[in-house]
């Protein structure tokens, strides 16, 4: 009856996990919406949804602590809940990056930089953490090499755009403490946005490494 019981709380973890994963890809996809739109409430209710992010992540970490300190889990099962913790922390930093995100959409010149598609990049990285989720889900080695391929095509969109602020800020006699605020806004908009892809890769290697015990791609 012990071992159940164990097995249930482990299997309640992955799905609590994939729950956190949920609410922060909303989160972002949210924050993604107000940039777009320039709604400064969305990304005001972004912003004040951090408190809620930071205590699901609280409660999951107390449950991770918990599994090693009363059930010791060995092999396998350790892999999985030092996985877990990883990969929970990895949430918490992307809903961080939804927060700035928000930040800058509040701020920002829409109109200074139309040929980089801020939406597009940020929706492509939503779409690898959800991917990398999935692989955790369902224990999917293999996606995790897909996902870490495509985050190599992100950084080279993420790459393109910095090119096209740093052209366009060669090009400028005079240069002035606005623009100067919205050249570093928009940089700081494509790292943050490439950190979330880095994120991702974080959380596919931690399930790679569950998996077949193969840390290849942590780094």
């Amino acid at each position: 009856m012990a071992r159940i019981e164990y097995q249930e709380q482990l299997e309640a973890l992955r799905e609590d996990v994939l729950e956190m994963s949920d609410v922060v890809c909303q989160r972002l996809r949210r924050a993604l919406e107000a940039y777009e739109t320039a709604d400064a409430a969305l990304a005001d209710r972004v912003i004040a949804g951090d408190h809620g992010i930071n205590e699901l992540y609280l409660d999951l970490e107390s449950d991770c602590i918990d599994l090693f300190a009363l059930q010791q889990p060995v092999a396998g099962d350790l892999r999985f809940v030092a996985a877990s913790f990883k990969i929970i922390t990895d949430l918490e930093r992307i809903a961080d990056l939804a927060v700035n995100l928000a930040e800058y959409a509040k701020r920002g010149d829409r109109d200074r930089y139309p040929e980089i598609d801020v939406v597009h990049i940020g929706t492509e990285t939503v779409m690898l953490v959800e991917d990398a989720m999935r692989a955790y889900a369902t224990d999917d080695a293999d996606a995790t090499y897909e996902i870490a391929a495509t985050d190599d095509e992100i950084d080279e969109l993420c790459g393109r755009a910095s090119r096209i602020v740093a052209r366009d800020l060669v090009r400028i006699d005079a240069v002035d403490d606005d623009l100067l605020e919205e050249v570093s806004r928009m940089l700081l908009t494509i790292r943050d946005l490439e950190r979330v892809g880095d994120h991702a890769v974080n959380i596919a290697a931690r399930t790679l490494y569950v998996v077949e015990n193969d840390d290849e791609l942590i780094y």
